[in-house]
């Protein structure tokens, strides 16, 4: 909510919203389905995200102080990692796309870069590099926009760290979101965000109805793939659905490195000693 309030006040596209401090049937009706509520604190990864296709669907609205925004029919949603200096020194790392599963709000595969048309990436990168600018942060931030079917983007979220649409650039960047993050607060010159090979970027998951100490199951498998960067968070446990890792993989064709991470997400599943 307060972060809406400030993009909209720097001139900041984005879907019109309305602060929604108790959810009101009435409210909701006003603004106009299909919509969108989002917590205005503790959501992440799709949690604190209520998706409303029509009037019948309150129901299932989130009894919390809220904002609830209209539902964007987007093209594409995508992402535009931009790192900020000390000085001011803006760096804009190539768009990239997030993909999602139908009727879930959890990125399930990242790709990198977006196809995109050359201006489409130019006024991405402007837009987010404005964003930054606009909330005078420092470091690294993960400006997720909307592209609609008429070309217009829309910035729907920032995320003021190192984010999730940023993993791929350990492997596939010249200089990768950790390292930029940390000469950005420093005060260091940021490095070249040039990208040096296509990636594509699965999360891993904890399977459904495991939980306890993390069992992994298919990784010499994934590894023999080429390309395949496996990354564990060392997690003490895992639960349903909880992110216990990432993998990035590489290959010079984006389509192959796409193909490669639908295999290494259907090969790697992570289990758990259940709890009693």
């Amino acid at each position: 909510h307060t972060q809406k309030e400030a993009l909209a006040a720097a001139g900041i596209p984005t879907a019109p919203f309305i602060p929604m401090p108790e959810p009101e049937p009435d409210a909701f009706a006003d603004l106009g389905y299909p919509l969108v509520q989002k917590a205005r604190r503790g959501a992440y990864d799709g949690r604190g995200v209520a998706v409303m296709r029509e009037a019948g669907d309150f129901d299932g609205h989130l009894p919390v102080p809220s904002l609830v925004e209209r539902f964007v029919p987007d093209a594409k949603e995508i992402a535009v990692l931009v790192a900020r200096g000390l000085d001011g020194d803006c760096r804009c790392y190539p768009p990239v796309e997030m993909c999602f599963r139908p009727g879930e709000n959890v990125l399930d595969m990242l790709l990198a870069p977006a196809n995109l048309a050359p201006e489409t990436v130019s006024s991405a990168q402007a837009l987010a590099r404005r964003t930054v600018e606009a909330l005078g942060g420092v470091g690294v931030f993960g400006i997720e926009m909307f592209l609609t079917a008429d070309g217009a983007l829309l910035v729907n979220e920032v995320a003021p760290r190192t984010h999730n649409s940023g993993h791929h650039t350990i492997e596939a960047n010249a200089t990768d979101q950790f390292e930029q993050h940390l000469r950005a607060i420093a005060g260091l010159p940021l490095g070249a965000t040039d990208q040096l090979c296509p990636a594509a970027m699965v999360n891993l998951l904890g399977a459904p109805g495991h939980r306890g100490r993390p069992l992994i199951k298919g990784l010499a498998a994934a590894l023999a793939i080429p390309g395949v960067c496996v990354h564990v968070y060392g997690k003490a446990a895992t639960k349903p659905f909880r992110k216990m890792g990432h993998v990035t993989v590489l290959d010079p064709d984006i389509a192959e490195a796409r193909r490669k991470a639908k295999q290494v997400r259907d090969l790697i599943e992570i289990t758990g000693e259940d709890h009693p």
